[in-house]
């Protein structure tokens, strides 16, 4: 039988935390060396979002995307040279159907929410890499619909990864990076933790923003959904471990998982 590899989900936080070094960046560094390498990476991003239809990039050889302003010089910099998988983008359209997933081979590439975490986990940047794109139009429950049709690629030796923030509220973010967590982000963050404990994702599927700290933790979808194709393409036998727990900036929540053996 062939060992499956794990889904992994990621809070990534601020952009600046690729040029960081601190207790996140040093964590996904041990994370790398604790991982096989896959065959390939299918990463869904919170910072690719398309209306109406997933795409999926299929190109050669994807660029590097910098897809945030006011940063320092030297962020604009980072470069993550990773390959990408035609074969792989192709093995996604045929599972999700083109109905739903389209191929994109030349609009988008590799943006912040892949390299940037990518970069400490595999620094060799040689693993190929497609990024899947979030319909905006579509429900919290098609995208886990659509998660369920990937999880046959962990047996074919591709990681399925997120990268967003369970709790991600700019608006009332901290710029102090020692501030302490709003209650309401440790109350939403600690929610989540426990329906992931109890393997209970119907309930999170249901009741994601039935609350006040809800509402607050997650205003827009796109930085929640990542977690949401993680738990979909997971399995009753994978066992969950958290990578990181910290709230940075007050209203971050950098909460990490692995589900897998």
């Amino acid at each position: 039988m062939t060992k499956k590899t794990p889904t992994i989900f990621i809070g990534h936080g601020s952009p600046m935390n690729a040029l960081a070094d601190n207790d996140f960046t040093q964590r996904l560094t041990k994370l790398g060396g604790e991982l096989e390498s896959p065959k390939s990476i299918l990463m869904v991003s919170a910072h690719w979002e398309t209306n109406g239809v997933s795409l999926v990039t299929g190109m050669e050889k994807p660029k590097t995307i910098h897809d945030f302003y006011g940063f320092p010089k030297p962020l604009y910099q980072e470069q993550y040279p990773a390959p990408g998988s035609p074969a792989l983008a192709k093995k996604v359209v045929s599972l999700l159907g083109d109905d739903h997933c389209q191929i994109d081979k030349s609009e988008w590439g590799l943006d912040h929410g892949t390299w940037s975490v990518l970069k400490f986990i595999f620094p060799k940047a040689d693993i190929p890499i497609v990024q899947l794109s979030i319909d905006r139009t579509k429900g919290i429950d098609y995208h886990y619909f659509l998660a369920e049709k990937l999880e046959s690629l962990r047996e074919e030796g591709v990681m399925i990864m997120g990268s967003g923030n369970i709790v991600h509220n700019l608006k009332l973010l901290d710029w102090d990076t020692s501030a302490k967590p709003h209650p309401w982000a440790l109350e939403y963050d600690q929610w989540i933790k426990e329906q992931l404990e109890n393997k209970n994702y119907s309930k999170i599927l249901s009741d994601y923003r039935n609350s006040e700290s809800a509402k607050l933790s997650i205003p827009t979808l796109e930085h929640f959904l990542p977690l949401i194709y993680v738990l979909g393409a997971s399995s009753k036998e994978d066992k969950l471990s958290f990578i990181f727990d910290e709230i940075q900036n007050a209203s971050i929540a950098m909460r990490s998982l692995k589900l897998g053996n």
